[in-house]
């Protein structure tokens, strides 16, 4: 009998961990709750277990998604990202069931799931740090010391959920007035998102860029990085727009920011695949700001330029090999742009499109273009997930190259019923800050042309429509 592997997810993230299971030979056991009872994940797995009808509440179900793998059989479970991906409870209670937890230790995932102890760990590693403060006290205490730190660094500041994560549970504030008016409303919604009110304080870094490193690490303490990511182009604290390598950091910048992200990886006894995150002032300075302990939307960005299967390597890491690559063995090269196709309204503030059925699908492809999706024509979105339909990776040697290769592939991406972010992207690469490589996390702020765009439907989207029509109504004659 092969060995089993469980994915606790869904979506494109499923699939993308599957098939990395079933190259190694190993047999996918899938989950899933009633919304997704028609999703791809679990058409493409070995075997597939429902846990019940959700939606998402038994997705985060750990007893539940324990019992599935023991009565599957499986003898390791990958989280994936989302959902109990980063819960140390979750870790743990896969280490006592006997099962192998596909990312670090949960004691690694607690610490620095914690904002406030990740930050301790670091400075006493010496890993440079935006100012911030410890958890602030409850009631009035943590209040005027909170008006304390905006008074002695000055505004804006950030105020931030100890457990938050994946842009929430932040707020920035810009004055004292306003400190004192969300400071006991953010303590109220951190603890009804996070069932923990405890907040902190950094310093805004104003107009930053937002670099992250990957790192991959064996029991055996051996680290390496994978270079860096530029994740600049955000909304709502949240990532659109990937890139590899970051860009306009000079040799010595980048071999700085990724040393640093060794050496705090090594601080924490980090074990599989992570994510080291920094702010990078417009000085040259850089911060750190959190390790992400799970695999990431974007490691298709590294992938491509690298040539190293992160999820494969995660896979075998966890099932007890060793580290077979070193520093020396990984020479990026050329450059990765990785958009999220959302189903969404960019117009009217990214408003997910859930409940509407994809009646056209057509995707591109071609030399250096890379699709991680689960959608399909004739696919319902579920309104109780989020907006992700499929992840466009564009490889090309240069700069100017992958952003001719990405213009090319929206332009021949159709997809017709929900609205999506294909127009607003179109618009975005078109836009010459974005095409000098000038781009930080305030761009869409500062650039609210972007979402003044045609929405007229192409000659290519009207003939799809109109084939996959004729294409129904013959279905529904021969029905009849």
């Amino acid at each position: 009998m092969k060995t089993k592997i469980l994915v606790a997810n869904r979506g494109e993230i499923a699939i993308r961990i599957i098939r990395a299971i079933q190259e190694l030979n190993y047999d996918a056991v899938a989950i899933y709750e009633t919304p997704d009872r028609d999703s791809r994940h679990i058409r493409i797995a070995n075997e597939a277990i429902w846990i019940g009808d959700g939606p998402r509440c038994d997705y985060l179900n750990i007893d539940k998604v324990i019992d599935a793998a023991l009565r599957s059989g499986a003898v390791a479970i990958h989280p994936g990202y989302g959902f109990l991906a980063e819960n140390p409870e979750f870790a743990r209670a896969c280490e006592d069931a006997g099962l192998i937890f596909i990312g670090p230790s949960s004691r690694t995932i607690e610490q620095l799931g914690n904002k406030v102890t990740a930050r301790r760990i670091m400075a006493e590693a010496g890993i440079p740090m935006v100012p911030g403060t410890d958890n602030l006290p409850a009631g009035e205490a943590g209040l005027q010391e909170a008006i304390a730190f905006g008074r002695k660094y000055g505004y804006p500041i950030m105020l931030k959920a100890t457990s938050g994560g994946g842009g929430r549970g932040i707020r920035r504030i810009e004055n004292e007035d306003e400190l004192a008016e969300q400071y006991p409303i953010a303590r109220s919604e951190a603890k009804a998102a996070f069932n923990d009110d405890s907040v902190y304080l950094e310093k805004v870094v104003v107009r930053p860029k937002h670099v992250e490193v990957q790192i991959i690490a064996d029991k055996q303490g051996k680290t390496v990085h994978l270079g860096t990511r530029d994740c600049s182009i955000q909304r709502r604290n949240q990532k659109l727009i990937e890139i590899a390598p970051a860009f306009h950091l000079s040799p010595e910048q980048s071999e700085a920011i990724c040393q640093t992200a060794v050496k705090a990886a090594k601080a924490a006894n980090y074990f599989n695949a992570g994510t080291v995150e920094f702010l990078l002032d417009s000085d040259g300075s850089f911060y750190f700001m959190e390790i992400n302990t799970r695999l990431q939307v974007e490691h298709t960005v590294t992938e491509m330029i690298t040539g190293i299967d992160i999820v494969r390597t995660q896979i075998k890491l966890a099932m007890g090999k060793d580290l077979l690559f070193g520093q020396e063995d990984v020479q990026p090269r050329g450059h990765a742009i990785e958009m999220r196709i959302n189903a969404e309204d960019p117009r009217n503030d990214f408003m997910p499109e859930g409940g509407k059925t994809i009646t056209v699908y057509r995707s591109p492809g071609g030399y250096g273009v890379r699709l991680d999706g689960f959608c399909y024509q004739g696919f319902t979105i579920p309104e109780v997930y989020d907006s992700l339909l499929v992840k466009l990776t564009v490889f090309g040697w240069s700069w100017h190259e992958t952003v001719d290769r990405l213009r090319r592939c929206l332009t021949n991406f159709v997809i017709t019923g929900p609205k999506t972010t294909i127009p607003f992207y179109l618009n975005l690469i078109n836009d010459p800050d974005f095409q000098a490589g000038e781009f930080d996390t305030s761009f869409l702020d500062t650039h609210d042309h972007l979402f003044e765009y045609d929405e007229q439907v192409s000659e290519v989207t009207k003939l799809a429509r109109l084939i996959a029509e004729i294409h129904y109504k013959r279905q529904n004659t021969y029905a009849a």
